[in-house]
């Protein structure tokens, strides 16, 4: 059976549900709720289990903190013998406008922390989602701006994008990566 591994990246902790760094936190729980599945408390993370069409769904949700998220990725990618091209890593974005998002197949971190480090653990050669948070922040306040939480007004503006995030997850499971970005990035622009 071919086996996926969806890597939502953020922080474990109640203190940091509902903040923009966990934005990959909540498009996974968004994805169990509506395939019916639960997250377990495993090795590393997170990690609940579906299948779509023959297709194996593991999602990781890590409990290593943001800067350390490859020892997860790593662990679970080597458990499940899941090849690096069948791995999805979904992380927020500073540099995309609240609810905007892009989809690629490979390149470099951006400057996101558990990017660079599963970067340094794994290389660069995987797809990641990159969802908008905006930047309406201070110089000097984006760790206070990435750890705030989401208000109800920006999560109405998100949560379209929640939606097609997890719509993105099955088409990359069920028809690889090149036909979901052409099929879902002229979606994700604002």
């Amino acid at each position: 059976m071919d086996k996926y591994l969806i890597c939502g990246l953020g922080n474990p902790g109640d203190e940091y549900q509902g903040t923009r760094h966990n934005t990959g936190f909540m498009i996974l729980d968004a994805f169990a709720k509506a395939s019916n599945i639960c997250f377990e408390d495993k090795r590393y993370g997170f990690v609940a289990e579906t299948c779509i069409k023959g297709r194996k769904i593991i999602l990781l949700k890590p409990t290593t903190f943001m800067n350390l998220s490859g020892n997860a990725v790593r662990y679970w990618l080597n458990k499940e013998n899941i090849d690096q091209s069948r791995l999805l890593v979904i992380s927020d974005d500073v540099a995309l406008p609240l609810g905007a998002f892009r989809l690629k197949s490979s390149g470099s971190n951006g400057g996101h922390n558990g990017l660079g480090n599963i970067q340094q653990l794994i290389g660069q050669n995987y797809a990641r989602l990159r969802m908008g948070i905006g930047n309406e922040y201070p110089k000097g306040g984006q760790i206070d701006w990435v750890l705030g939480h989401y208000s109800e007004d920006d999560m109405k503006v998100l949560q379209p994008s929640i939606d097609n995030a997890c719509e993105i997850i099955k088409s990359f499971a069920l028809a690889g990566i090149d036909i979901t970005m052409n099929q879902f990035n002229k979606l994700g622009k604002k």
